[in-house]
């Protein structure tokens, strides 16, 4: 079934004669005339004929005429781009997942943002996943925000920015004035978080370059939990310094910074490429992208001096 003949159906029952319908869909009389003899061998009725110098339906052509409008006008709508959103009026749920630490630090300011200009758009949060998953393939989340570049190839990816690790301890932990040397912090009890209960990572490989090997006393799920740990002990945590800043600074924690380096953290924004032309899911990732941005560029509050920070051995 050909179903250009609907629009070439419309255009004849519209204007009563081939050529002005093949001026409309800006074809030749000859081949309106050839899509004609199609339609009437596909109906089985004349559907126009001629009466003196004009054409006329026949009563089958004007029991189609309202119908054929209808259908063409829907193909239309359902083929043309959605360019404009009607975002009083979405209503849409989607599915954002990232590591607990950045939605503390992302949730309010996105879901602000969202109710402003779309009150009926709700945003679910998970959190990663203990193993990796393909929720972004299989559909079932729209946004995932991480440190590592999507591989395969349908993935779409994003980097906002950078971050840096920092040590957050509490503000009576003796490493938290004087000199940070690579010994002091190694001699101190950490805590690592991990969703797969690592003990060892980078900041072990980096002291182990220097000679040196520190004590890990507990691997934690979550940074809220360690962080709350940290609050309550003398064990110190490495944590993304702009992402979890909200965090540590509400439990009245301490940041420095490494007396090592670390390479920076990369802030990725991924989702399928079948949201690219997407309306509802572009103006998303438009807010996405801004908060994140101002996550990763917000100045410290009450910046501390950091002269003392800087120790080397």
């Amino acid at each position: 079934m050909d179903l250009n003949l609907l629009t070439a159906l419309d255009a004849l029952l519209a204007e009563n004669s081939v050529a002005a319908a093949a001026d409309r869909l800006h074809l030749s009389p000859p081949a309106m005339s050839r899509t004609l003899a199609r339609i009437r061998k596909a109906t089985g009725d004349d559907i126009l004929v001629r009466t003196g110098r004009a054409m006329t339906p026949t009563p089958h052509a004007l029991a189609l005429r309202e119908e054929t409008r209808d259908l063409v006008a829907r193909a239309t709508a359902l083929l043309t781009p959605v360019t404009e959103l009607d975002l009083p009026n979405l209503e849409r749920g989607f599915t954002l997942r990232c590591h607990d630490a950045l939605v503390a630090a992302l949730a309010p300011a996105l879901i602000e943002a969202v109710a402003e200009t779309a009150p009926n758009v709700s945003i679910r949060f998970l959190a990663e996943p203990s193993a990796d998953a393909a929720d972004l393939a299989r559909g079932q989340t729209d946004l995932e925000v991480g440190a590592a570049a999507p591989q395969r190839p349908e993935i779409a990816a994003h980097t906002i920015g950078t971050d840096r690790m920092v040590a957050v301890m509490r503000p009576d932990h003796p490493l938290a004035t004087g000199p940070l040397t690579p010994q002091r912090f190694a001699e101190a009890d950490h805590l690592t978080i991990s969703r797969r209960g690592r003990l060892t990572g980078p900041i072990d490989e980096a002291l182990a370059d220097l000679g040196l090997h520190r004590r890990v006393r507990a691997a934690l799920p979550t940074t809220s939990t360690a962080l709350e740990l940290t609050a309550r002990t003398t064990l110190i945590t490495t944590v993304a310094e702009q992402v979890c800043r909200p965090a540590w600074t509400n439990l009245g924690l301490r940041a420095r910074p490494l007396p090592f380096t670390l390479p920076a953290v990369p802030v990725i924004v991924a989702w399928h490429h079948r949201y690219d032309t997407d309306p509802a899911h572009s103006w998303l990732r438009t807010h996405l992208l801004a908060v994140l941005k101002t996550i990763l560029t917000a100045p410290e509050p009450n910046p501390t001096p950091m002269t003392d920070d800087a120790g080397s051995e």
